[in-house]
């Protein structure tokens, strides 16, 4: 990537970590790949915010960007040098001379010996050629449960390689992991990069996150719903019972305390929604059609009464 990073991410170089992280999942969802089948510029511009969010949302990077250290690639920025750098080394320095100028008598040798040492990796070339690798960029996907709960799963980079992952509990779509030393190796010594692992949640099909809380619609009979019951609860725990109180109405909601996400590293979680639904019997019931009938021609009621304008 060549572009500047906030440029890309659409902030100005004052901007708080918050709005640059906000500004980046902004992004991310707008053009993960997922939802851009086949659109081969959206999937760019992904790459493209991704890493820039590797640089400026990284506190240490960022600094080191702002200060002109590294480039937008995360790349160090090679340090000018002249002469007077080495004008007071010891005489085993190869530019040290006791005749003071005179070893720029045959400016030939002198280059000549400058690069050829560098590419030796030798005194006075090698050491400036001492760099860190580049960080890699792969995005994978984990599924919801993983995700609530943690997990640890091997994946298979691009190149064939296989990496262990932890996948932390309680971990947000657009997440980024970092492994270390696992990207592309140093030059000259130099340690290697990192792998950054941009995770995306998988949808549930029952389970739905909001922040820290989890919502979920749960299905009652007709019977549980007028007289009242304990029913079972899917949880990302796993089930639990309880208790539906009588004449519950479609779309009434029951609270489940403690049952969401973790919060942070401590003990605090965020609650399980519960959305109920009145559901009736697949086949139709002759006996409950009979009863119905003769209930409402003496219990008749409009339930849409305030739906008049």
């Amino acid at each position: 990537m060549t572009s500047d990073p906030y440029t890309v991410l659409g902030v100005a170089k004052s901007a708080s970590a918050g709005d640059i992280r906000k500004a980046y999942h902004k992004l991310a969802k707008q053009l993960h790949p997922d939802l851009n089948p086949g659109d081969r510029d959206a999937e760019e511009r992904f790459k493209e915010a991704q890493a820039a969010y590797d640089i400026v949302g990284d506190a240490d990077k960022r600094a080191r960007f702002d200060k002109g250290e590294i480039d937008a690639d995360g790349q160090e920025r090679p340090t000018q040098q002249s002469y007077r750098h080495y004008a007071d080394a010891g005489a085993d320095h190869p530019y040290h001379s006791a005749d003071g100028y005179a070893d720029f008598g045959d400016m030939g040798d002198v280059f000549s010996d400058l690069f050829g040492q560098a590419r030796r990796g030798g005194p006075g070339g090698g050491q400036n050629m001492r760099m860190r690798g580049s960080d890699v960029r792969y995005t994978f996907e984990v599924d919801f449960m993983d995700a609530a709960r943690g997990a640890k799963r091997r994946i298979t980079m691009p190149d064939g390689r296989e990496l262990d992952l932890t996948v932390p509990a309680s971990l947000r779509d657009g997440q980024v992991l970092r492994l270390k030393s696992k990207g592309m190796p140093g030059v000259g010594g130099g340690p290697n990069g990192d792998a950054l692992i941009t995770v995306h949640v998988k949808a549930h099909k029952l389970f739905r996150r909001e922040g820290n809380d989890v919502h979920v619609e749960l299905p009652i009979a007709l019977h549980e719903a007028v007289l009242g019951g304990k029913v079972r609860v899917p949880t990302i725990d796993g089930p639990v019972t309880m208790t539906v109180p009588k004449n519950t109405n479609s779309g009434d909601r029951l609270r489940l305390k403690g049952k969401g996400f973790a919060v942070g590293k401590g003990d605090k979680r965020g609650d399980q929604h519960i959305s109920l639904r009145v559901v009736l019997p697949e086949e139709p019931d002759a006996e409950l059609e009979a009863f119905l009938q003769s209930w409402a021609e003496a219990h008749s009621y409009d339930p849409r009464v305030d739906m008049e304008v």
